[in-house]
């Protein structure tokens, strides 16, 4: 009996904590409910200028590395594939829905040591900045080989360079 009401209290606190874990999640989604729905994958990527395996780390808010988004399954840290291509990116993430920003939307590319709860050596993940509607994104992704990261930098560099800017509109 003395080893069991410890354990017991032991259990309810864990069973409090996951409940207000939960209550917190559910409140970020309530608070992000304006975010607009990702863009469509093409039904025809064609031939990736580089592709690399790694971590998707997370999708934030832009400039706030702690501002977790959390709706359209952002918020999940998944191993994934980032492809890049002439019209865009694509993450293909595992157990969760695929990534796709279009090159029109992207804004700038950098190399980082961490955001949302993934820290790694200077420069270790590749963190790229985007625009979905009136929101600026962070995505974060963490290449398996270190070479990797040098070649998907590059390549999303020149495609960034190459793409209209973000919100730019064309005339006829």
């Amino acid at each position: 009996m003395d080893k069991i009401l410890p354990g017991l209290a032991m259990l309810a606190v864990v069973a409090v904590a996951f409940v207000l874990l939960g209550i917190g999640w559910r409140n970020r989604l309530r608070r992000q409910a304006d975010v607009e729905q990702l863009p469509e994958v093409p039904a025809a990527t064609g031939e990736p200028a580089a592709v690399a395996e790694g971590q998707y780390v997370a999708t934030t808010t832009a400039g706030d590395w702690l501002d977790r988004i959390a709706v359209h399954g952002l918020g999940i840290r998944t191993n994934a594939t980032l492809a890049v291509y002439p019209h865009g990116v694509l993450y293909e993430r595992a157990g969760a829905p695929a990534l796709y920003i279009p090159a029109a939307s992207l804004t700038g590319v950098r190399q980082d040591s961490g955001m949302a709860g993934k820290f790694v050596e200077k420069d270790g993940l590749l963190v790229l900045a985007w625009m979905l509607g009136a929101h600026e994104l962070d995505t974060g992704f963490r290449t398996r080989r270190a070479a990797d990261k040098d070649v998907l930098y590059q390549a999303l560099q020149e495609l960034i360079s190459s793409a209209p800017a973000a919100g730019a509109t064309s005339g006829k």
